[in-house]
């Protein structure tokens, strides 16, 4: 394609670092939702910038309001066109921020406080002591992950210094290093060769890797607590329930939330092998009541058959399921579920979702398509989809309730068994 005009390359120079700073910004914000180590109040307050009383049974963090300027969580949907240079560019922004993480720049950064630090003292005190440390601190500081001084000495940007360093209460900078910089960035690489040929690794096939468990079940335990807290406080009325079946619940993070909030309750959690062996140090660190409550049990959820009770539970809960199986076994997992469940029982799904209109919002359908990458025959989820699927396997469709959980990435849909 031929080269804009010289005033056009001015223009688009400008627009590309802008762009950058903002996909970087976006992918921050939105991330949060899901931080290993962001804590409730981190994923919660960023939950509460559409809601603020969704976030009222958490402190606020005290630049609250200078993040939601930064952040704003409708950049991805605003205008009627594509900004190009957003899309094509962010991916060099996001490597900047993952290797900043990887070479734990932000947290020197941070011990240098306000007096800041110059690039000499960064290339002694980090793994990387060679000019190109210059280059990548240059880009962080163009994409406003830092701040350079006119005498050269780095501090954090606000944002930064609350989400990115490892003291700070709202970090989840080990999510974002470990399971989206060395897992999904790496597979979201093979997408084209995905859609081409139709092969892909399953979860089960990925998580047999002892290695892969354990990093993804880390890096997303913290964040799985945030939403479970904020569904049994906010969304969902648990009641008297006293057994609950977590299908795909891997590190139990939504059961020992709901176990938790609900005297006499208890858990069965289904999952992949190395999953429960992973989970296994996570349950340890449970209280000793929550322990004896909360059951693993060594499944493969696409299997035919589960091994538990027909009629046996109150509560079916499958959490980021329904978009990590082929499309077939959808249906088959709610037929499971009808039988699992006593009358009047329900079915929960929560998972990535788009809206019903199957245009947006972006990131739920952008991490819909991250799951082709190890799901290639999966289907890409709206509640319409789910609600006719648990139709076919029994429930009344009339009763299905569908609700917005994580604003623009994930909805919760409820089914009632009659």
């Amino acid at each position: 394609r031929p080269f804009p005009a010289a005033p056009r390359r001015r223009a688009h120079r400008a627009a590309t670092m802008n762009a950058a700073a903002r996909i970087l910004a976006r992918s921050t914000a939105r991330a949060a939702a899901h931080a290993p180590k962001g804590s409730l109040a981190s994923a919660a307050s960023l939950l509460a910038r559409r809601s603020p009383a969704a976030c009222a049974f958490v402190p606020r963090a005290p630049a609250a309001a200078a993040v939601r300027r930064f952040a704003s969580r409708e950049a991805w949907d605003e205008g009627d066109d594509v900004d190009l240079d957003s899309v094509a560019y962010g991916f060099m922004a996001s490597q900047a921020l993952f290797t900043g993480l990887e070479l734990g720049i932000f947290d020197i950064i941070a011990e240098a406080g306000d007096a800041g630090i110059d690039i000499a003292s960064l290339r002694t005190k980090s793994k990387c002591d060679a000019p190109r440390l210059q280059t990548l601190l240059t880009a962080l500081a163009a994409v406003k992950c830092v701040r350079r001084s006119a005498d050269g000495k780095y501090t954090l940007s606000p944002n930064t210094a609350q989400y990115m360093v490892t003291g700070s209460r709202h970090f989840y900078g080990d999510y974002l290093r470990y399971q989206i910089g060395r897992q999904f960035y790496q597979r979201m690489g093979a997408l084209p060769e995905v859609m081409t040929t139709g092969q892909a690794p399953s979860y089960a096939s990925w998580f047999s890797d002892p290695e892969v468990a354990q990093t993804y079940t880390q890096a997303q335990h913290n964040g799985s607590v945030a939403t479970a807290k904020y569904l049994v406080k906010k969304k969902l009325q648990l009641g008297g329930i006293k057994d609950m079946l977590d299908v795909g619940g891997g590190s139990g993070a939504f059961s020992y939330v709901f176990v938790e909030a609900t005297p006499g309750l208890k858990s069965t959690v289904l999952e992949l092998p190395e999953v429960c062996r992973t989970s296994e140090g996570i349950k340890a660190k449970q209280s000793e009541d929550v322990q004896k409550r909360v059951n693993f049990v060594e499944l493969d959820a696409t299997s035919p058959s589960w091994p538990v009770n027909d009629h046996a539970y109150d509560v079916v809960l499958m959490s980021y399921i329904s978009g990590s199986v082929p499309e077939p076994i959808i249906s088959k997992l709610y037929s499971n579920a009808f039988k699992a469940l006593r009358p009047n029982g329900r079915l929960l799904v929560h998972d990535f979702m788009v809206n019903d209109s199957l245009d947006g919002p972006a990131l739920g359908a952008l991490w819909g398509l991250q799951h082709v990458t190890v799901n290639a025959d999966g289907l890409g989820l709206c509640p319409k989809e789910i609600i006719t699927r648990m139709g076919e396997a029994g429930f009344d469709t009339s009763k299905c309730e569908s609700m917005e959980m994580i604003h623009g990435m994930t909805k919760l849909v409820v089914a009632h068994k009659g």
